[in-house]
């Protein structure tokens, strides 16, 4: 689904969206606020960069950070369900990873973690390995996987939508 027809879904379903970002670094926002019109659907974009931005901004948990890392679907769980409770939208969409260059043997350059938080379900994490693709190609790669997942997200509420028509 392109950009605009995640916005459109959203509009049908008058769902708003919240990002909370650390190594894209806000392009899954910019992705989405490119479009004119998006601000009737998209509320807001954290960009939580260090671990005490996504503290004091999501609500992430120095217990979490210490335990699993900043890369981890915990911490992208965390991050997800932050932006969406702290801003009262229907989805949010996390992303968390190593961009590169770098990594560790344990978490190596690529990896990326998400979170998907939609209103009246159970947060979603995952994570993609999307190898040593080269810090432009990963951060691109995890921007295009959050948009996915929005849309996903959004398609809940379409579902809801449609069961109350019948």
């Amino acid at each position: 689904m392109t950009v605009e027809g995640i916005l459109q879904a959203a509009r049908a379903a008058r769902v708003r969206i919240a990002t909370a970002e650390s190594c894209t670094g806000g392009m899954v926002a910019a992705a989405l606020t490119d479009v004119p019109g998006s601000s009737d659907v998209v509320d807001r974009g954290f960009v939580t960069y260090s671990n005490a931005a996504k503290q004091e901004m999501l609500g992430v948990r120095a217990e979490t950070l210490a335990a699993v890392g900043a890369v981890s679907e915990a911490v992208a769980r965390e991050m997800a369900e932050g932006a969406r409770t702290g801003s009262g939208v229907e989805v949010a969409v996390s992303v968390t990873g190593i961009a590169g260059p770098g990594g560790s043997e344990f978490k190596p350059e690529g990896r990326v973690c998400f979170g998907l938080a939609v209103r009246d379900r159970p947060t979603v994490c995952e994570t993609v390995d999307f190898g040593p693709l080269g810090r432009a190609q990963v951060r691109r790669a995890a921007c295009d996987h959050a948009l996915k997942l929005l849309a996903l997200g959004i398609s809940h509420f379409d579902r809801q939508a449609g069961e109350r028509a019948e």
